[in-house]
């Protein structure tokens, strides 16, 4: 079911754009149709559109529904408060009504729920610290789940990038994803390392290239790159490629298969969680990690026994920070080509989508036992 919106041409010369709100009227026009036509049972909002989470009390109320809500990214963010540096999303001016608005509907939306879904340890954390009247049963802590069906299939697909030319003879490593300001004290402290450990080895990188793709939602005509600039600052200007524009999800597959190595760049922010952990494991390449101490990607990468992690805090220096991070660099360059890790995949079980999935019925039966206790007549 497809739904209109305000059209962007229109309201975006009067600063307005966020699609949530442009398609929340006919997103509640249609859901309140199927809602009154329908006896459903549950709603689930699993988005970071998050003006429709708004939906959830008014249907809760109009028609006996509970509802979850599943937050893949924070909603209201204090994050650039406190990050120094941080430029805001869109501009301090629009960043400050957005997080207003946030502040004003988050806790109309939450007031109600019936389970909490994250994929941050984070976000319960904070939730529950925002709102009193949260319980800690109504949390669960998802991550993405793992593609593996998908990556059985990509063989048979034989899907091509533009990227580069996996049989060239070079070794290529890649980066798939947005990269946030977050991200900066990540790929200083890698442009760093590999720029001194250069000076000292200068063979050594001959054949190597680091690809960046898809690092901006920004479209094509209007994203600005924020990888290469920093690898130029760093002096390894001519080691990395950059590429704004997003690539379809099968190709972004096929590029970490075509990889010789695949660079996970973390957040300053330990509530950052990559949704591109389990493909990039699911790839069969080494991983070369840079995260937040605290985040939930460490100890993940750890256990399944991929390749190398190196963490580090908001307060370190990347120049003190690259020098202990040499030594992962030297290990990585040091396998031969083609080399696989030896992943535990039992320690990954848990987080395929089968098993996610189990997990996110079992939230819902939990909704629906809640509704049955609470005489909820559509439960």
């Amino acid at each position: 079911l497809r739904t209109r919106a305000l059209p962007i041409q229109a309201t975006g010369k009067l600063g307005f754009g966020d699609l949530g709100w442009r398609c929340l009227p006919f997103f509640m026009q249609a859901g309140e149709r199927l809602l009154s036509r329908h006896p459903f049972d549950l709603i689930f909002f699993s988005t970071t559109i998050f003006p429709v989470m708004t939906l959830g009390p008014r249907w809760l109320q109009k028609f006996g529904v509970p509802y979850v809500l599943d937050f893949q990214d924070p909603w209201r963010n204090e994050y650039y408060k406190t990050a120094k540096g941080a430029q805001r999303p869109g501009g301090r001016l629009k960043y400050a009504v957005a997080q207003g608005l946030a502040r004003v509907c988050e806790p109309h939306a939450m007031r109600h729920v019936s389970q909490v879904i994250s994929v941050s340890p984070q976000y319960p954390e904070t939730l529950q610290h925002r709102y009193s009247w949260l319980r800690p049963d109504q949390f669960t802590v998802l991550p993405f789940g793992a593609p593996d069906v998908d990556f059985e299939q990509l063989p048979q697909m034989q899907i091509r990038h533009s990227i580069f030319d996996p049989q060239d003879g070079k070794r290529h490593w890649v980066y798939v994803g947005v990269v946030c300001a977050g991200m900066a004290l990540a790929l200083r402290t890698l442009f760093l390392s590999i720029q001194a450990d250069r000076a000292q080895n200068p063979r050594n990188w001959d054949s190597i290239q680091l690809h960046f793709v898809g690092t901006s939602y920004a479209p094509a005509d209007q994203a600005v790159k924020t990888v290469e600039p920093i690898a130029q600052a760093c002096g390894v200007g001519d080691l990395v490629q950059e590429q704004t524009q997003r690539v379809p999800y099968f190709e972004a597959q096929q590029l970490l298969v075509d990889s010789d190595a695949i660079l996970m760049i973390g957040s300053d922010d330990p509530g950052y969680t990559a949704s591109k952990l389990y493909p990039c494991i699911l790839a069969r390449k080494p991983i070369l990690a840079l995260f937040h101490q605290q985040s939930s990607v460490v100890n993940i990468l750890r256990d399944c026994a991929v390749g190398q992690v190196f963490t580090f805090m908001p307060q370190d220096q990347p120049d003190t920070l690259s020098r202990q991070f040499i030594p992962h660099l030297q290990a990585l360059l040091q396998l031969p080509k083609g080399y696989a890790p030896a992943t535990n995949w039992a320690a990954f079980q848990p987080y395929t989508a089968r098993e996610m999935t189990s997990q996110l019925c079992q939230v819902f039966d939990r909704s629906l036992n809640c509704s049955f206790k609470t005489g909820n007549p559509h439960g």
